[in-house]
């Protein structure tokens, strides 16, 4: 059997392939703790539930129009308003079906073989392999003082003829790094001075800590047109905990909301009607859901800071947002790969390697579980490499013993 090329050079996602490994020892009731999640154990809004059932018992689940349902568009722009402090018009958005499905139909619209995409390290997973996908070239900008924010200098250095977009996102899934508003108003700058596509990907910017706020990209844009190269993608997978509803949406120029809508129809034809009711009732409804997450993860932050400065050999930047910390275990292990997979097998805990985000020798720990769960999964992490403490550890109801250096 020949699989292409392109397929055969496209990565096993990561989280998938640790979640996989946590699922076969859970399978042989082993104790896994999972500190490698991407979602909150919160319940969906009810406002979601009640929507997308009132669609359900009509028995009437058709086709929607490819760009999305008038009400979930509808609520996208007066969301879009409210939140970034923009004024757009309907022909400015796009449903799709989650934001990584967003991402890649706008590297369909906008990138041609070769075209190069800047993507700033640490970054998600996908975006590279997505730019692979439709035969573009990843560019990968990292930080290089020991912090989480390129330079705009470092940025503009790896600009190029071929540059065709740059993909910034902030919050930051690793890091949970909040980019200041210096360097946001510096990149919408730097991307309208050289006529290059600047992707937002949002899709954190409601969990933020302490009092900070994302900053809106619309803020700093001069070119308030509708020819503006500004893109924001979000969609409601993490603020109101609906993962599994895979509705995300995107606001852009009309022109490239109108070519978006073509790939579209062509890939997928139009999101899940049921899907997309349920997000209209997200957004229209009752919101302080959000803001019960966010208050919860902002302490379960604070517990996970708080383990993780017990050890002596790790370094973390606490996190401004998200659900994730990215903490510096190189001290320990420079292999992240290897490390992660260490901690699986000895210490059951579920953990992804700092490689797949672009800074090795970190692992990214999850905190969008319970308080228990955080507290006992570094205590085991711990347990399993600092020599500092005891040999021994209950994990369940069975006693381990560190025999290993």
């Amino acid at each position: 059997m020949t699989i292409s090329k392109l397929a055969r050079d496209i990565k096993e996602s990561p989280t998938l392939k640790m979640n996989e490994a946590a699922g076969k020892l859970r399978d042989r009731g082993e104790p896994v703790i999972h500190l490698g999640a991407g979602e909150p154990k919160s319940k969906v809004p009810l406002d979601a539930i009640l929507n997308g059932a009132a669609k359900l018992t009509t028995a009437d689940i058709r086709y929607t129009p490819t760009e999305g349902i008038s009400s979930l568009i509808k609520a996208v722009v007066r969301y879009t308003e409210e939140s970034y402090g923009k004024v757009i018009s309907t022909k400015n958005v796009i449903i799709s079906n989650g934001a990584k499905h967003s991402i890649y139909n706008l590297m369909v619209t906008l990138v041609d073989p070769q075209d190069e995409v800047i993507i700033l390290a640490p970054y998600w997973v996908s975006y590279p392999e997505i730019v692979k996908m439709v035969y573009g070239k990843p560019v990968i900008v990292g930080p290089e003082d020991g912090r989480f924010i390129p330079s705009i200098e470092d940025i503009e250095e790896a600009m190029s003829s071929y540059t065709k977009a740059v993909i910034v996102n902030s919050p930051n899934n690793p890091s949970g790094a909040v980019y200041p508003e210096e360097f946001i108003a510096q990149i919408v700058e730097l991307c309208e001075k050289k006529n290059i596509y600047l992707i937002m990907d949002d899709i954190y910017h409601k969990l933020v800590f302490n009092g900070k706020q994302a900053v809106s990209c619309y803020k700093h844009a001069k070119d308030q047109s509708d020819s503006s190269r500004l893109i924001a993608v979000n969609g409601v997978s993490k603020m109101y905990a609906m993962t599994g509803f895979r509705i995300g949406w995107t606001v852009a120029n009309t022109k490239i909301i109108e070519a978006m809508i073509n790939v579209q129809a062509q890939n997928m034809s139009c999101p899940s009607v049921v899907l997309q009711e349920a997000a209209a009732g997200a957004l229209n409804g009752v919101q302080s859901g959000v803001e019960a997450l966010r208050l919860m993860l902002q302490n379960n932050r604070d517990v996970m800071v708080n383990e993780l400065r017990a050890f002596t050999g790790v370094k973390i930047i606490p996190p401004d947002g998200t659900f994730y910390c990215l903490p510096d275990f190189s001290a320990y292990r420079k292999d992240s790969v290897a490390l992660s997979k260490f901690l699986l097998e000895k210490a059951l805990v579920v953990t992804v390697p700092g490689k797949e985000f672009g800074l090795e020798g970190h692992l990214r720990l999850s905190y969008c579980g319970t308080v228990k769960e955080i507290m006992e999964g570094v205590a085991r992490i711990k347990w399993a490499l600092d020599p500092d403490s005891p040999n021994e550890i209950y994990i369940g109801d069975r006693r381990y013993r560190r025999d290993w250096k």
